[in-house]
């Protein structure tokens, strides 16, 4: 039963996230996210933990760590959320990723 809410919540959730940004779920796009991170100050890191959000992330050391257990669906919403709550300079992004990073900030 647990796992039947947890999944209709993942599923509304990601519904809301279609809705409002262009996300595909799919292994590309998780690159692409995590593009942004290796071009910013951050350290991104799958870990395994028990994160009541998905993840956790340290300002003072810049490490931002995803639950490595999660679906794809998962790992990409966290990211989403991620890149909204940390400040990114956004002057040592390429084009690219700074075209990305401007969606994913402005899509809240």
């Amino acid at each position: 039963m647990a796992n039947l809410f947890q999944s209709d919540l993942l599923y509304l959730y990601n519904s809301v996230y279609n809705s409002v940004l262009n996300v595909k779920y799919t292994t590309a796009f998780q690159h692409r996210l995590e593009d942004l991170f290796a071009e910013s100050d951050y350290v991104l890191r799958y870990e395994k933990g028990n994160f009541k959000a998905g993840f956790c992330v340290l300002k003072d050391t810049k490490v931002a760590i995803i639950n490595k257990y999660y679906p794809l669906e998962g790992k990409i919403n966290c990211l989403l959320d991620i890149l909204r709550e940390i400040p990114i300079r956004t002057e040592r992004l390429s084009v690219k990723n700074r075209q990305l990073y401007e969606s994913v900030i402005s899509k809240q």
